[in-house]
């Protein structure tokens, strides 16, 4: 009997991405930029557990996150770092890879220029959605366009759509203006639409205040997804009557699929909570899978060095108490989906590899070294739990 933990931080690259270039992410490294700005970081745990060793293999360059007190996870672990082969490097793709389903055909994307949404298109969600028209229709930040374009928004009900370098139609809203639900029901529009273009979300972002310079973004953004194109671990999981428990974004980015309990939350503090709650009380044959969304969306996107670093000590001192709640059998995985390294031009994904961290009670210290996908956890964790082999990865177990 046996459990498994992911513990999926959220954009948290570490460099070495072979095929860079062909992304324009020459240099980009996440973790090691984040520690040179702040002249180091206080990681003693993700170090005892090989985080150093593993940038190192990946980018050639050990990060400034010593050792700075003495962790207290003395488990076994191993610790490697894992190359993408899907084709974006987008959240999505990133997660689906790690479940062993790498998107290897791509996704669509519109173009960054207003008009970035082509007008039929746009004149089909409007009609359908009951809107008079919208507002934005390019790329844009997501923080930037809702000062740009709040007070027009409030005055007009006009929707603000916007895209990004990834595969996404996003539309923001006033939460209590405009409506949280009636924001929903629009992306549930919009996503039946964009499904010819092969986008892989639709994302809602509510925000609150009444003038320009005081909005904000809320908690309750929210992913409408493409299905998977294949079967994941998470369904390998389901039909086998195991437990797959999603924490967070987990929910969303999976399209709701292969999922046996879903845990909502938000903020690093609360999802973290929310992981140790599941932890403490999950029955045995369990996958328990927590995305930790803060590092990409509130510090990686909005280039905050400063943000990143203190949620990454934040996560490390959380990692401390994780001793105390281990069964036996238990293996615990941390790793990442894409990079997102807030030194680089721009505000988009970096191609970066990720770390590739198992540990627990009985686990034997190895370095696993380069991982040719992130399928590789994904099968690790399908040979722990006796399940078919997926189609993709190769086992570190």
């Amino acid at each position: 009997m046996s459990r498994a933990i992911i513990l999926m931080m959220d954009s948290f690259g570490i460099g070495g991405a072979k095929d860079a270039a062909r992304f324009n992410n020459q240099g980009a490294n996440t973790l090691g930029h984040i520690a040179q700005y702040n002249g180091g970081l206080k990681l003693p745990n993700l170090h005892h557990l090989g985080l150093s060793d593993a940038a190192f293999g990946a980018s050639g360059q050990y990060p400034a996150i010593g050792a700075q007190r003495e962790s207290i996870l003395q488990f076994g672990h191993k610790y490697g770092h894992m190359s993408e082969i899907s084709q974006d490097k987008d959240t999505v793709s990133g997660h689906w890879e790690m479940a062993g389903l790498p998107n290897l055909s791509g996704w669509g994307h519109f173009p960054p220029n207003y008009p970035s949404f082509p007008e039929d298109l746009i004149t089909k969600i409007c009609r359908n959605g009951k809107i008079e028209g919208i507002l934005g229709n390019k790329a844009a930040s997501g923080t930037v366009i809702i000062q740009e374009l709040g007070e027009e928004h409030l005055a007009t009900q006009k929707p603000i759509f916007y895209t990004s370098a990834d595969s996404n139609m996003q539309i923001a809203a006033h939460e209590e203006h405009f409506g949280l639900e009636r924001l929903y029901d629009l992306c549930r529009i919009a996503y039946e639409y964009v499904k010819p273009y092969n986008i892989g979300r639709i994302i809602a972002r509510p925000f609150i205040g009444e003038k320009s310079g005081e909005f904000t973004r809320t908690k309750n953004h929210r992913d409408f997804t493409a299905q998977p194109f294949g079967d994941t671990l998470l369904d390998l999981m389901k039909a086998s009557g195991k437990n797959v428990i999603a924490i967070g974004a987990i929910n969303d980015i999976y399209a709701h699929r292969g999922i046996t309990k879903e845990v909502h939350g938000s903020g690093l503090k609360e999802l973290w909570d929310l992981t140790y709650t599941e932890i403490k009380n999950a029955p045995e044959d369990s996958l328990i899978f927590t995305n930790f969304e803060d590092f990409d969306m509130l510090w990686g996107h909005r280039r905050d060095i400063k943000g990143y670093a203190q949620g990454l000590e934040y996560f490390d001192s959380r990692l401390s108490e994780i001793a105390f709640w281990l069964r036996p059998d238990d293996l615990v995985f941390i790793t990442a989906d894409h990079g997102n390294d807030p030194s680089y031009e721009g505000t988009d994904h970096t191609r970066e590899q990720v770390p590739a961290i198992m540990f627990g009670k009985k686990v034997k210290t190895e370095n696993i070294a380069q991982r040719e996908t992130f399928a590789d956890l994904g099968q690790t964790i399908a040979e722990y739990m006796h399940l078919p082999p997926l189609k993709y990865g190769k086992s570190f177990l």
